[in-house]
């Protein structure tokens, strides 16, 4: 394992905001709640924390300031003081990681997972008769030091990961 160093690290805590439409906003100074939905009045916000399966969603009192390294949400005001279903969290879930993601840049650090075609040789000489083979993410294939100009038949090995 490795570990994964960012920038973001550094970077002042900031409210988050996910819009309705996926967006995110961030807000890295004091802004009431009424001043966000002033820009949208269809709207209401509630803070990630009192979301529950089948409870109410319940709104964040217009006079109260988005709180730094707190995660709100925009529903439609029609989701107002109805139970919040699974599949609503779940989507709700969806949009915050994605709206995240593209704020952060994506995987900047590189710890993110590598396409990797694990592959066995089965042929050429006795002493390496199974040698493990990983594609370098381009599709193609590594060979060891010895080259191997011989063609050799490349078949795939899964195995389980201890955990």
């Amino acid at each position: 394992m490795g570990i994964c160093s960012s920038s973001s690290a550094t970077d002042v805590a900031t409210a988050k905001l996910i819009l309705h439409d996926g967006r995110l906003q961030e807000f890295s100074y004091p802004v009431k709640v009424s001043y966000v939905l002033q820009k949208n009045p269809t709207c209401f916000i509630c803070n990630s924390d009192e979301m529950d399966f089948d409870d109410v969603v319940s709104a964040v009192n217009g006079d109260e300031v988005l709180q730094p390294g707190q995660l709100y949400f925009a529903l439609p005001l029609t989701k107002l003081r109805h139970p919040l279903q699974p599949d609503e969290m779940a989507a709700l879930a969806v949009k915050a990681s994605s709206a995240l993601m593209k704020a952060s840049g994506g995987e900047k650090c590189g710890c993110g997972p590598k396409p990797v075609s694990p592959m066995v040789s089965s042929g050429g000489d006795s002493n390496s008769s199974r040698r493990a083979i990983a594609g370098n993410g381009g599709g193609g294939l590594r060979r060891g030091r010895n080259g191997g100009g011989g063609r050799k038949k490349f078949t795939a090995l899964l195995t389980a990961i201890p955990e």
